[in-house]
């Protein structure tokens, strides 16, 4: 078994003075970071996902502007794998699962942003493609949503979202439990380690 980390769209626009800021952006991305180092450290795998939003009527992450680039937090190390993608699903139209293949990865670990719409969706679509995924929870953000009339805070669109990707999806864990030399050399000799045991398989 071979893991790989997955770093969804934490991307300028998210942060302090973008165009779709998010609640808790920069303390994610440093969770993330610090994920992101660990792999580094452990010499695993790394693709970062980047977001331009082409449709018609985009406000953020459009092309050419500084806002669709990735946080100076996670950016890229030279030789790292970045993926582009148009769609909220970061294996739609990408190479990512060509990429994954390459590295053998049979599991992912994935954070980013936002919880409720790209991470939820590429969680799924990991699940569905037979990975079993750990989603780092204090390393995604999301922002304050509305519904029906009222506005649902940002902490319960997360709790929201991360419950039910937790009760079938992923296993959810919080960056400091990355931080442990001796998880990764047991890791590959534990089959599916990352889904729940009711849906091990």
């Amino acid at each position: 078994m071979s893991e790989a980390l997955v770093i969804i769209d934490i991307q300028n626009d998210y942060f302090e003075g973008g165009r779709m800021e998010l609640v808790g952006a920069e303390e994610a991305a440093r969770k993330a970071a610090f994920v992101l180092g660990r792999f580094r450290t452990f010499g695993l795998p790394v693709v970062h996902v980047r977001h331009e939003s082409v449709q018609p009527g985009a406000t953020f992450f459009l092309p050419g502007t500084t806002g669709a680039d990735i946080h100076p937090l996670v950016a890229p190390l030279a030789g790292e794998t970045v993926i582009s993608k148009h769609d909220h699903n970061a294996f739609r139209h990408t190479e990512l699962m060509a990429v994954l293949q390459r590295y053998t990865a049979t599991r992912l670990t994935i954070c980013g942003m936002m919880t409720h719409m790209c991470v939820d969706t590429g969680v799924r679509a990991a699940f569905d493609l037979g990975f079993p995924c750990r989603l780092v929870a204090d390393a995604c953000a999301t922002r304050d949503l509305e519904y029906d009339g009222r506005v649902v805070p940002a902490a319960d669109v997360q709790a929201a979202f991360l419950s039910a990707l937790g009760a079938v999806f992923a296993k959810i864990v919080n960056a400091a439990d990355i931080d442990s030399a001796s998880h990764w050399r047991s890791s590959s000799c534990v089959a599916n380690p990352f889904l729940p045991a009711s849906v091990s398989r």
